[in-house]
């Protein structure tokens, strides 16, 4: 679409967005049909491929600031990986210095429970007393299985409204095509950090219609 973006991969200690760009390198490398598929995607666009930068939830916003002064590329939208552990040091704090926060949730009432109570703080507390920068907190359906009750999803979908919070209208579809990486063999991909995903599968998943509503929530 044009943007010029980075991600900072904050999830210590995994990080696991820094070793997936290491695999992609790896596959594409060794796989003469991704390599084509890499050569034309990075012609097409005429750039190379977005930087994923390793950091610390602490350290985020510190990094995030000197990476795009320094950069010879204007930088459109930076993009955070952040751990969904509320006690990792200095996480609110970065947070309340993000612009929109988009947290994904499941049909599991543990997750639920533990993503309402985390957002509200955000919203309720940190936002109404005019502490951060944030102007947009989405939840998202993630992971949806097809064979689940919608009738579940409306339940939790009332929960949600009911404590102040909002669910982007798109949800994530579910299944083992979609943890498609690069490999060796492989003919195409889903998740990557190098190539765009199929786009049968980025039709069955929901992916375009959720990017879609992603960049009219943050007005882009």
């Amino acid at each position: 679409m044009g943007y010029n973006v980075a991600v900072f991969d904050c999830d210590y200690p995994q990080h696991s967005i820094c070793q997936m760009r290491e695999r992609d390198l790896k596959a594409v490398m060794q796989n003469e049909v991704l390599k084509k598929l890499a050569h034309r995607q990075f012609s097409t666009i005429n750039k190379k491929a977005y930087p994923v930068l390793q950091s610390k939830a602490d350290n985020a916003l510190t990094d995030a600031e000197a990476f795009v002064q320094s950069s010879t590329v204007p930088v459109d939208v930076v993009f955070f990986d952040l751990t969904g552990t509320v006690n990792t040091s200095g996480l609110l704090n970065t947070l309340a210095g993000m612009h929109h926060i988009f947290s994904p949730i499941t049909a599991d009432r543990v997750v639920m429970e533990s993503t309402l109570s985390f957002t509200d703080v955000l919203t309720n507390v940190l936002m109404k007393q005019g502490q951060t920068s944030i102007e947009t907190i989405r939840l998202f359906w993630n992971m949806v299985d097809g064979r689940e009750k919608s009738q579940l999803y409306e339940i939790y979908g009332n929960v949600i409204n009911e404590v102040g919070l909002q669910a982007m209208e798109t949800r994530i579809a579910d299944s083992k095509r979609f943890r498609k990486e690069s490999e060796a063999t492989a003919k195409t991909v889903f998740r990557s950090t190098l190539l765009p995903p199929d786009k049968r599968l980025t039709k069955a998943s929901g992916l375009d219609l959720f990017i879609s509503e992603f960049l009219r929530t943050v007005k882009l």
